[in-house]
């Protein structure tokens, strides 16, 4: 069966949260949104490519830092509104410079940081 990405439960903006995930280790990396082309897109050229909210454009993941996703596989929830992409990453997977966007916990009530920034 072929897969279409119109088949996907898109929230009323267009949109379906997509998690990347790295393919080798399991750690999350980051959640960002996706639409329909984006999600093709993304298929088409092994490119994680994302849908920017506030910039209302695609945006490859990478294209200006040079920390690409390179997609292994894309997986659909049971739902089908919601994606995980497991990734190659190369370099930092946030725009702070960590390895994660989840650099922060919620330990005993309290806020703590719990991945530094890498050098760089």
């Amino acid at each position: 069966m072929s897969f279409d990405p119109a088949t996907l439960k898109y929230d009323a903006a267009g949109l379906i949260p997509a998690i990347a995930q790295d393919a080798g280790t399991g750690e999350v990396l980051m959640m960002a949104w996706m639409n329909a082309e984006s999600v093709a897109r993304t298929l088409q050229t092994g490119r994680a490519t994302y849908w920017s909210r506030s910039r209302r454009a695609f945006w490859v993941k990478g294209e200006s830092s040079g920390h690409v996703q390179t997609l292994k596989e894309m997986r659909v929830d049971c739902d089908r509104d919601c994606l995980l992409l497991l990734v190659e990453q190369a370099g930092p997977a946030c725009h702070t410079n960590r390895r994660s966007c989840f650099y922060t916990a919620v330990r005993d009530g309290a806020e703590v940081e719990i991945m530094a920034p890498e050098a760089g």
